[in-house]
């Protein structure tokens, strides 16, 4: 009797066995199958059926996973796997494997993990359908409650939370010709292996294989949910064709309005976005770099040269209610991303790329990486780095940070009388600017390219936000952008991040002459 009681207990054990003692299955395995489909012509993932893939919105929406199904359940695992169903954007199934003391093996399709609302929708789903991805699971705000932290679904797209954040921004495994007129190639994760984490695990490890016509790539990602949830991400790459623009670690946001741009007509709200700003810490100089986010009415591509960079992310700094005024949406809790690296990634550019959106719907803001260096047919790729979702203090900058930018005609009343000009107000606030008092000689430092001109400039403290105010009139070149860069300082001591900006000739800002 004892014997059979122990030998349901080893058995449990047995499955979270440390995965040092786990069959040999890892990251080199996976990025051995991608070395060796890159030596091969490129075969595009099985397509799901037709009408899944034209189904509504919410007839996507009506087919929803039992989270009493969801993977390790049954062990109380802090852990646990909820399978995202394919259809309408998610056009083909991603192989799930998980990986235990009895080695790598398929987690099969089951069609009675899903509620389906349509009876219709639920006889036509094959039984082999196959799963889009999957959501993890984590007790981030009590022991008795699993909370949905992150999402891999979606060509190579996943999304993540912080404890107090709502889902918002998406980073991707990898960007190829993003922004470019022949048009963005999408690789997309087709096979993922899911460490079996022990039941009171911290952390969870699993790999990925990316798959695309240019690159075949394989990625570990170990992820620590928390206040501040990161994901650790080891990745090498195979290109299969030479690669114009290679976007690394790519960040993909909403920029509808702010408080630098108007205001659409008939909205009521105040700004609508979920990140407001990039900020970049580049490595050899140490500056810290603050470009405001806008929704041009053309493509703006903006490549700001780094020298073995050390971060860069998108955040969103307006974390106030009243920012937005939007019950439903709660922008103010979407999470600001940034992306760590490791080692030395050497000289190359963050690329900013700003596509025009008529609504918030529309993901229209990108940000990546890109070396400097041409990327060719068989060379092969390492990188590391760490993705964050939290707040707006990710990065750690220490400068004092520019929390609002405004931009307003500099030839009415209030902003000037410069014909063509315009006048720009920044407030900086925080880190080490905080530490000095309100009648510190505090100066301001604005510099225009593109041939602009700026024509007066002058820093003085902002009693309401305790904080100092920055004021500039500047004028572009004739049909020109306004590109700016400004800081402050305490004699030879920079206070401040370098807050950059570019303001398209066409823009929705100066009153038509």
């Amino acid at each position: 009797m004892r014997v059979q009681r122990i030998l349901p207990l080893l058995a449990l054990l047995g499955a979270f066995i440390p995965a040092a003692a786990m069959a040999a299955f890892g990251f080199e395995d996976v990025a051995e199958k991608a070395r060796d489909l890159a030596s091969k012509p490129y075969q595009a993932p099985t397509p799901i059926p037709k009408f899944m893939q034209t189904m509504s919105y919410d007839d996507y929406q009506n087919i929803r996973f039992n989270p009493e199904k969801s993977l390790w359940r049954e062990s109380g695992s802090r852990f646990q796997v909820m399978m995202v169903p394919p259809g309408l954007f998610y056009r083909h199934a991603v192989k799930l494997n998980v990986i235990d003391a009895e080695g790598s093996h398929g987690v099969p399709f089951r069609k009675t993990d899903f509620v389906f609302a349509d009876s219709e929708v639920a006889k036509r789903v094959p039984a082999n359908l196959g799963y889009a991805g999957f959501k993890l699971t984590y007790p981030l705000k009590g022991e008795k409650e699993q909370n949905q932290f992150m999402v891999f679904a979606g060509a190579s797209y996943f999304r993540g939370v912080g404890r107090d954040n709502s889902f918002g921004i998406s980073a991707r495994g990898l960007a190829i010709d993003t922004g470019l007129s022949r048009g963005e190639e999408f690789p997309s994760f087709t096979e993922f292996w899911l460490e079996r984490p022990s039941p009171d695990a911290q952390a969870m490890t699993f790999y990925g294989l990316l798959e695309g016509e240019s690159v075949a790539g394989a990625y570990e990602f170990v992820v620590y949910p928390g206040k501040v949830t990161r994901l650790k991400v080891r990745s090498k790459l195979f290109p299969r064709q030479n690669i114009e623009l290679l976007g690394v670690a790519p960040l993909t946001s909403m920029f509808y309005y702010g408080e630098n741009t108007g205001r659409p007509r008939g909205e009521w709200r105040t700004q609508v976005h979920d990140s407001d700003g990039l900020q970049i810490q580049d490595g050899n100089s140490g500056e810290w770099l603050w470009r405001p986010l806008l929704n041009p009415r053309t493509l703006e591509m903006d490549y700001l040269m780094t020298e073995n960079v050390r971060g860069f992310g998108l955040l969103q700094r307006d974390r106030e209610f009243s920012d937005y005024q939007d019950l439903q949406a709660r922008y103010e809790l979407r999470p600001s991303s940034w992306v760590k690296t490791e080692g030395d990634w050497g000289p190359g550019q963050v690329v900013l790329v700003q596509l025009p959106t008529e609504n918030e719907t529309n993901d229209n803001i990108v940000a990546f990486w890109r070396p400097k260096d041409k990327v060719t047919a068989g060379q092969a790729l390492e990188y590391a780095y760490e993705v964050q979702f939290g707040g707006a203090e990710l990065g750690g900058n220490p400068m004092g940070r520019a929390v609002n930018s405004y931009v307003g005609d500099g030839s009415v009343i209030g902003g000037g009388s410069e014909k063509g000009a315009y006048r720009i107000l920044v407030d900086f606030n925080g880190g080490v600017l905080d530490k000095q008092r309100p009648r510190a000689p505090v100066l301001s430092h604005v510099t225009a390219t593109d041939g602009g001109e700026v024509l007066e400039h002058f820093v003085e403290y902002n009693e309401a936000l305790k904080g100092w105010r920055l004021s500039v009139l500047a004028r572009p070149a004739e049909k020109k952008p306004l590109s700016l860069r400004a800081y402050l300082s305490l004699g030879d001591e920079t206070l401040t991040e370098t807050w950059t900006y570019r303001l398209p000739a066409n823009n929705d800002i100066r009153i038509p002459e």
